[in-house]
């Protein structure tokens, strides 16, 4: 099973505020046994969501409206995320809980969430999915574009 670990963006990660050298060093030896294990699948972090823009679909077969970032807290805009596989919640949470405070400097948030595989997300997977996935693959290429994080 397939696991998206979300981390939730803060009031630093908005601001495009990075964490310290020893925040990098524990997030890299987390990455390093999710991969050793053969758990992760993918991850990145995300731009503050200055940089993103919402379409939103407020009235069923209406024109969408866009509206661009910054995103209110309240919204919760995602930070990043961590693609993993696990077999089980259980195994997916146990390493949610060994990430270390994933925005570095407190009010950390990690949301577990299966995705939607097989008969249980056919008829959801046909577009919802596809659209995630191709949203994470656009931000995958805008990070790896922009080399300044961790």
């Amino acid at each position: 099973m397939r696991f998206m670990l979300v981390v939730k963006a803060t009031g630093h990660s908005e601001a495009g505020l990075e964490p310290g050298s020893g925040w990098c060093r524990a997030m890299a030896a987390y990455r390093d046994a999710l991969a050793g294990a053969g758990a992760l699948v993918a991850e990145a972090r995300l731009l503050p969501s200055a940089s993103g823009v919402r379409i939103a679909y407020p009235v069923p077969g209406g024109a969408p409206v866009v509206t661009a970032g910054p995103f209110a807290r309240e919204t919760e805009p995602m930070a990043g995320y961590l693609l993993i596989d696990a077999r089980s919640q259980e195994e997916a949470m146990a390493w949610a809980m060994r990430m270390p405070d994933p925005s570095g400097h407190g009010e950390g948030v990690i949301e577990v969430r299966e995705l939607a595989e097989g008969e249980q997300g056919s008829s959801l997977r046909d577009w919802k999915a596809m659209a995630m996935e191709a949203e994470l693959l656009d931000q995958m290429e805008m990070l790896k574009r922009n080399k300044n994080f961790c």
